[in-house]
């Protein structure tokens, strides 16, 4: 997994382990991990000398790439002899398919954008914005009076920056990402280029934490769970910290501003499957821990789990319906209801899903480069094209 302590940063899928084993005594699941950046080097050093893990957490294209070297374990028949296929929205199934074969499955949602402090606008005469230049104005009124707008941590989580990665489909970036991967389309574009320069007049206006370089993610929540910030850029797993403050009866889910000189449709947030489980090849082989497996995933996407999931925090990723209470779980209520607003659309992917990890990891460092004014916007831009031109095949 992707989390040193999956106990502590991961109960949805701890309590989901641990109900497994209550249900299947004879199997024992070893569950292990490290944070995302060193997870992936160590998943990667695995697929090199063909010692991956049974089931493990992967960016989506790293699991493309297993894929290509014949390295996973086609799920596609699984899938279909456990009766799970159609419980997955088909989006999810076409996001982990290549061809017929179906090389993962989705860990948990990601459903993302701003969790909003309504009583601090409130107290402040600042209304709830919907636009850009309504957020720049809440910016600058809030900056005045020395409260953070927007709280974000770079230290040592240089990936939460997901609204701002939101704010890249505003300016048509799923439309292009096919040319920004084999070359015929530039990331150093015009329509890039303007959401750089708004996320610039964001940190010109103050919008951010004096030390947004040295906070960590962890540390942006506790600035906002404490109502140091007006804004929270994360996602519905932050939910339950939010219900367990004494801000949760403030607290409202946005989607993030709309442009005016976007492209393409603004009415959207991120709801999507995450970065997936994948299984190895080698399972297959291997008839005892192949049956393992395959009970594994069919408790994991079952009825009984998907709930745990919503019991803490998180949204199922298949299509239960959930069990959501809304006196104790006002925040998940307000991300799923924001989720499901009529007229809202979600994008395929989350952007940084579909390039290599290299490329996301400086789509990263190019967003919270501006943010701290290390970069201007140009800059940014040629950061991630020259990343892109080094990692393409």
């Amino acid at each position: 997994m992707q989390n040193p302590d999956v106990e502590s940063a991961d109960p949805a899928t701890w309590a989901i382990v641990k109900a497994f084993e209550a249900a299947n005594p004879d199997i024992k699941v070893t569950v292990s991990g490290e944070a995302v950046a060193e997870h992936l080097q160590k998943i990667s050093i695995a697929a090199q000398s063909d010692t991956l893990p049974d089931i493990f957490w992967v960016y989506k294209s790293t699991a493309e790439e297993m894929q290509g070297a014949g390295l996973l374990l086609d799920l596609a028949p699984v899938l279909d002899e456990l009766d799970l296929t159609d419980s997955f929205p088909d989006s999810t199934v076409a996001n982990f398919s290549s061809d017929d074969v179906i090389y993962g499955v989705p860990y948990q949602g990601l459903l993302t954008g701003l969790w909003v402090n309504k009583k601090i606008l409130e107290d402040n005469g600042v209304a709830m914005p919907q636009t850009f230049d309504d957020l720049l104005a809440a910016a600058e009124t809030l900056s005045a009076k020395g409260i953070t707008t927007i709280s974000n941590g770079a230290n040592q989580s240089s990936f939460s920056v997901w609204s701002f990665l939101t704010m890249l489909d505003r300016f048509g970036y799923e439309d292009l990402v096919d040319g920004l991967l084999d070359g015929s389309e530039q990331y150093t574009n015009d329509d890039f280029l303007r959401l750089y320069e708004h996320i610039d007049e964001l940190r010109l206006a103050g919008a951010f934490p004096s030390n947004v370089s040295t906070q960590t993610y962890q540390q942006a929540v506790d600035q906002f769970i404490n109502g140091n910030a007006a804004m929270l850029d994360a996602g519905v797993w932050a939910s339950s910290a939010i219900q367990e403050s004494d801000v949760a009866a403030d607290i409202t889910f946005w989607q993030g501003p709309q442009f005016e000189d976007g492209v393409g449709e603004q009415n959207i947030i991120m709801n999507v499957a995450s970065a997936p489980f994948a299984v190895d090849h080698k399972v297959g082989d291997d008839e005892a821990k192949l049956d393992a497996v395959k009970k594994f995933l069919a408790f994991y996407y079952g009825d009984e789990a998907q709930q745990i999931l919503v019991d803490n925090g998180q949204p199922p990723v298949t299509t239960y319906a959930p069990q959501v209470d809304a006196d104790n779980q006002s925040a998940l209520k307000a991300a799923l209801d924001a989720a499901t607003a009529d007229g809202v659309t979600s994008p395929q992917s989350q952007p940084d899903l579909f390039v290599p990890t290299p490329v996301a990891n400086a789509m990263y460092d190019s967003i919270y480069g501006v943010i701290q004014g290390q970069l201007t916007p140009e800059a940014a831009l040629d950061l991630v094209q020259k990343a892109l031109d080094s990692n393409r095949p």
